[in-house]
């Protein structure tokens, strides 16, 4: 069994890895060239393999093992991490601004990518979890509390009269002597 995905970049292939029991002895390894008389038998990029010899050619490890994928280009066999490694892309991660290498895992939030640990809210720190909902506004990620606190203050009616009667309220509060309830906060403007 083998396949060829369309979507990955050009002159590299990513073949699927057939596990079988071999039947005789008639196989020849891709690897080492020797007959193939184990139990099992591996067939990659139209060969046959011993389990041993079916190996990255960048780390060693054995591509059996590993998944049911490899990736060759330039006559090199390669696991998925070093051919990320060696031929994928990077990018930088929009909270942080430092590299992103190919094979690390990422959040993306419309074209922004973050690192996994950079993805939390950019005003409290909070990280998600599964479910929660976050908010991007001006490039940045915001918790659902800081993004409403943030459209509480963007509606507000920032004339002198308001802003006044604001900070007399919070010097009332911090004094311990609020002289007006809260209640006559003024009203948001609704745009």
């Amino acid at each position: 069994m083998m396949f060829i995905q369309q979507s990955q970049p050009k002159r590299m292939r990513m073949a699927g890895i057939e596990v079988s029991k071999s039947s005789s002895g008639s196989h020849e390894c891709g690897g080492c060239g020797k007959r193939i008389r184990d139990r099992y038998l591996l067939k990659a990029v139209d060969l046959f393999w011993h389990e041993d010899c079916l190996k990255c050619g960048c780390c060693d490890c054995r591509l059996g093992e590993v998944g049911s994928t490899l990736y060759k280009k330039a006559n090199l066999l390669l696991c998925k991490r070093d051919y990320l490694r060696l031929f994928g892309t990077t990018g930088h991660c929009a909270a942080c601004n430092k590299v992103i290498p190919a094979f690390e895992m990422v959040m993306r939030a419309k074209s922004n990518v973050y690192h996994l640990e950079c993805f939390a809210c950019q005003q409290c720190n909070h990280r998600f979890c599964v479910g929660d909902r976050f908010y991007l506004c001006e490039n940045k990620i915001l918790c659902e509390y800081d993004y409403e606190e943030r459209l509480v203050f963007a509606n507000m009616s920032y004339s002198s009269d308001s802003l006044a009667h604001i900070k007399r309220q919070v010097s009332g509060l911090q004094n311990g002597s609020a002289k007006a309830p809260l209640k006559d906060l003024p009203e948001l403007v609704s745009s």
